[in-house]
């Protein structure tokens, strides 16, 4: 990054040297902003690895497009290629967001999204992949996610340069309609607007199946990372203990990760985020230029008072009030968001535990009583939505009355200079895009406010999550109870054995006692008095225990629970359970079956 930040410093030099020979408007502005962007260049690699990697592209270009400019300045750029050299926008553009991304880091709030990012391209794994149309190839997996993610920042930035091209064939093919230009017309559509839009259809086309396997690499990853920290050391069983606000971590893992990097079936992610964002800002310099350019000797209406680039000054006003009056409408639904999903997951988690105890609800006669339970559940569930219902109808009805506005305002705007005959028909339409183009940039916050909220909501409860996997497994790292000793003795051997509560009740103090193999031993004890937490210290799972437990070398201990747990699976991953399916010959595991006296069931291996 450090080689980058002085190409970028050099080349900003350059521009500043030529803009003082030859004053231009560009000249001083992207030199000026580049020594800036070579500044944050070199102290990027201090910023998370996701928004790096964003850094390195912008930073590229910038170095790119500045060679482009001094390879056509000193008459270097072939004539013939002159209609494809980058506009100076895209280099404003690339040098503003390279500063942005950097600046950005530093808030809580994307650095806790980047904590979660960040996971996937700091793996260190190698993998293979098949992305169409390449063949299958191996390859570092935060390696071929680098190259995924540049791949489509590139499309997308392709994408916004196609649409400004277009921007300029709408101008000359509406000329030619009000010409009646019949070969110009036909020109514009043929050879102009067909070919850039074939382009853009395959752009489309490549970036939906390089997206689709980032996201669902991605997802894989994540999903793994957080099964292993949730399983790790028994962190499941402690965050029960803790006391943090963790609920339902099975819909955290399959749902929220999937909405936290692309909003699952509804909503965006922090990909489609970053993807619009880049999109947006991109669409917003580009057509600025054009919008200041059509609009610089525009009027004050009812005055003769020339304002330079009077319509984009109008449409940043526009939008900094929609913007403002979105926020004031639709703030509360980041906190309804997040009980939503909590009490979907409830209502959920509830009826699977109905079906697993369908036999034990009813034989007791139970029905009446689940029944008033879940639809109380519900009825959590309704009341949230009743209120998401009144705070999203003034949010949605604010949205679609400024979304109506948009399509009149810029005709509303620019038809007194049409109708006195100082733009034509072309010029018109294309000051119209241009102006919405850019109003649409601007106006990201209001278009996905309640998106956003939800999204917010999301990083909310991955985050929780993520600190209740830490106070679990910090727990978890307590001077070890359970030791294996080497000797003769074949016994579990317990001493000094003292066992608390959560809340620091003291349930057991100093028992020593001996376990013999196949002998066997019952532990008394009123309820309350800790005979389960025994048995829970010798597992080496309850945190709040103090002595020792000695196990001989070698030897194995089973504990079995009070109340039976069968894996989903086939029989034999029952039988093999916790060893994997495979773990025993065929032999061993009939042998099992008849020992229990359940032969029968060896047709079901």
């Amino acid at each position: 990054m450090k080689l980058l930040s002085l190409l970028i410093a050099a080349v900003s030099v350059v521009r500043l040297w030529l803009a003082w020979q030859q004053p231009d408007l560009w000249g001083p502005l992207l030199g000026a902003f580049g020594l800036v962007c070579a500044g944050t260049t070199w102290r990027s690699p201090t910023i998370p690895h996701f928004l790096r990697i964003l850094v390195a592209i912008f930073s590229t270009e910038v170095v790119v497009f500045g060679a482009l400019f001094l390879l056509d300045h000193f008459g270097l750029w072939p004539t013939a290629l002159e209609d494809y050299l980058p506009n100076s926008s895209f280099a404003l553009a690339a040098t503003l967001f390279s500063i942005l991304i950097y600046g950005i880091s530093f808030f809580p709030v994307i650095r806790s999204m980047m904590r979660i990012a960040d996971t996937y391209f700091d793996a260190t794994g190698v993998t293979t992949a098949r992305i169409w149309p390449l063949p299958r190839f191996t390859g570092a997996e935060r390696k071929i996610a680098t190259g995924m993610v540049v791949f489509l920042v590139l499309v997308n930035q392709a994408q916004v340069g196609i649409s400004v091209r277009l921007n300029f064939f709408n101008r000359d093919w509406f000329n030619a309609l009000q010409d009646k230009n019949e070969p110009v017309f036909w020109h514009q559509l043929l050879q102009v607007f067909l070919p850039w839009a074939l382009v853009l259809v395959s752009s489309y086309i490549l970036e939906y199946v390089v997206k689709s396997n980032l996201i669902i690499r991605w997802r894989r990853f994540l999903t793994e990372h957080y099964i292993n920290r949730w399983l790790d050391h028994a962190n499941h069983y402690r965050m029960s203990l803790v006391g943090v606000t963790a609920d339902n971590p099975d819909q955290r893992i399959s749902e929220d990760v999937n909405r936290f990097l692309d909003g699952g079936d509804i909503g965006y992610g922090i990909y489609s985020y970053t993807i619009l964002l880049i999109s947006n800002l991109t669409t917003v310099v580009s057509f600025v230029i054009i919008l200041w350019e059509l609009s610089a000797n525009f009027t004050v209406p009812g005055t003769d008072i020339a304002v330079p680039g009077f319509l984009f000054w109008v449409a940043l006003l526009y939008t900094l009030f929609g913007t403002g009056v979105t926020h004031l409408i639709g703030r509360p639904l980041v906190g309804l968001f997040f009980t939503k999903q909590r009490f979907e997951a409830n209502f959920r988690f509830s009826l699977a535990r109905l079906r697993e105890y369908t036999e034990q609800v009813a034989l007791l006669g139970g029905e009446p009583n689940e029944r008033r339970s879940s639809m109380n559940r519900f009825g959590d569930i309704f009341s949230n939505y009743m209120m998401i219902i009144r705070q999203q109808k003034w949010l949605i009805g604010f949205r679609y009355f400024f979304e109506q506005l948009n399509a009149v305002v810029p005709y509303v705007l620019t038809a007194p200079f049409f109708f006195l005959g100082k733009i034509t028909l072309g010029t018109m339409t294309q000051t119209a895009s241009a102006f919405f183009k850019v109003q649409e940039g601007l106006n990201f916050f209001i278009t996905y406010y309640a998106s956003l909220a939800d999204f917010k909501a999301v990083l909310n409860r991955l985050t929780s999550f993520d600190e209740a996997i830490e106070r679990a497994r910090a727990l978890g790292q307590r001077t070890p109870l359970v030791e294996t000793a080497p000797g003769s003795s074949r016994s579990v051997e317990v001493a000094d054995l003292s066992l608390n509560l959560p809340d620091g009740r003291l349930i057991v103090e100093q028992g020593n006692f001996a376990l013999a193999p196949q002998e066997p031993t019952l532990v008394t004890g009123p309820t309350g008095s800790g005979k389960s937490t025994v048995f829970r210290a010798l597992a080496g799972i309850w945190p709040y225990a103090q002595g020792h437990v000695i196990i001989p070398a070698g030897a194995r201990v089973l504990l079995l629970p009070q109340r039976p747990y069968i894996p989903i699976g086939t029989l034999r991953a029952a039988l093999a359970y916790p060893a994997a399916a495979d773990a025993y010959e065929d032999a061993a595991v009939r042998d099992a079956l008849a020992a229990v006296q359940l032969q029968d069931f060896e047709s079901k291996l």
